[in-house]
């Protein structure tokens, strides 16, 4: 048997690994095994028990108000130390945090082969989205087999001279979670009624204009009165300690607490308009069919604003105001329904690759959106 560790340590990486893992279980020759970091921890937590993912090594590396040096820090020996124990044949990592890097990075010092799923996503600024912009390509540099979600994050790895066969176009292995959480997540029976319009802001370059990003979103409400805004908050105190003060007493914007990942599907769902800057709503929005408004100035994915399922506002408060309000004023609206993004059978061509890497079977075809096909 070869084993494969599969290293993550936030939710959204969970949520996308989950796939991918049950798919390895199911591919002969292959024993995979599930290394965390522990960089989430309650949200963390909800994605493991609702995808029922064992957990072989968690490094706890959580700390209050820690700072991004101090984290890469303790990952990087800590993980080497736990791949030697765990001896695997091959290391997958996903997306762009720090855990995705500073996990290969180990790897890679220890002369280990890793797989960097969702590789090749690009917004070409170092700075937008900060750290991750640096994370990914630092991963895919060390990365002896790049799943690209797109052709287009493919296109993005041939101009930087990776072109061989290690680059495989897989889809995104978040469509086939979001399908499976949509279909199990339902709301908790205390929500108020939709329509919902439900938002999330806590990226990093948005720090500086949190506050202001958030009065927007309070005006947003007070000129809909008739949905409900729905803003689970995230977990870090400089997030908390930014918007709800501003955002607290309007009756139609509900403050909750991170919702478990099959409530936030169904939530989703339920959504007349996702208002966000986070990056992996970008793809859930798309494929539920719910068109989702970006609190970004670029966006690595840009397959979805071309395709008419996301919006690009920037992250000037005025025009996130102004072009949240003609999206909602145009009243209920479903994107196109070719989803770029991906056709639900992603993890097993990320299974197939690995396979394919470690002798055991033929490399996958590459997937195609259906207008590319």
């Amino acid at each position: 048997m070869k084993r494969v560790v599969l290293a993550f340590g936030t939710r959204p990486e969970a949520v996308k690994m989950a796939p991918v893992y049950q798919a390895l279980a199911e591919t002969e020759g292959i024993e995979p095994r599930v290394l965390l970091t522990g960089q989430h921890r309650e949200q963390l937590k909800d994605a493991l028990e609702l995808f029922d993912l064992p957990v072989d090594r968690d490094l706890a590396v959580m700390r209050p108000r820690q700072a991004l040096p101090e984290l890469a820090g303790r990952i990087v020996p800590k993980a080497a130390r736990a791949l030697k124990e765990l001896a695997p044949d091959y290391v997958l990592v996903h997306g762009d945090t720090i855990t995705t890097f500073a996990v290969a990075w180990a790897a890679f010092l220890e002369g280990l082969p890793v797989g960097h799923v969702e590789a090749g996503l690009r917004s070409h600024d170092l700075k937008e989205p900060f750290p991750e912009e640096a994370n990914r390509r630092l991963t895919d540099a060390l990365a002896d087999l790049l799943l690209a979600p797109t052709p287009e994050a493919a296109q993005n790895l041939a101009r930087e001279g990776r072109t061989g066969p290690e680059v495989v176009v897989t889809g995104q292995t978040g469509i086939d979670a979001i399908r499976e959480a949509a279909r199990r997540g339902k709301l908790p029976p205390d929500f108020p009624p939709g329509p919902y319009v439900a938002v999330t802001l806590h990226r990093r370059e948005n720090w500086p204009r949190l506050g202001a990003l958030a009065e927007a979103v309070r005006r947003l409400a007070e000129a809909f009165p008739e949905l409900a805004f729905v803003f689970p908050l995230h977990k870090n105190p400089v997030v908390r300690e930014a918007v709800v003060p501003v955002l607290e007493g309007v009756h139609n914007l509900h403050l909750t607490e991170p919702l478990p990942y099959g409530a936030m599907a169904a939530l989703l769902k339920a959504s007349r308009l996702v208002l966000t800057d986070s990056g992996g709503l970008q793809e859930e929005g798309a494929a539920l069919g719910v068109p989702v408004a970006v609190v970004r100035n670029v966006t690595e994915r840009p397959e979805g604003v071309r395709s008419g399922h996301l919006f690009l506002l920037g992250t000037d408060p005025a025009r996130v105001y102004e072009g949240a309000a003609r999206l909602l004023a145009e009243g209920p609206f479903r994107t196109p329904a070719e989803n770029p993004y991906g056709d639900g059978r992603a993890a097993r061509r990320v299974a197939q690759a690995v396979a394919w890497r470690l002798g055991l079977g033929p490399r996958p075809a590459d997937w195609r959106p259906p207008r590319a096909a």
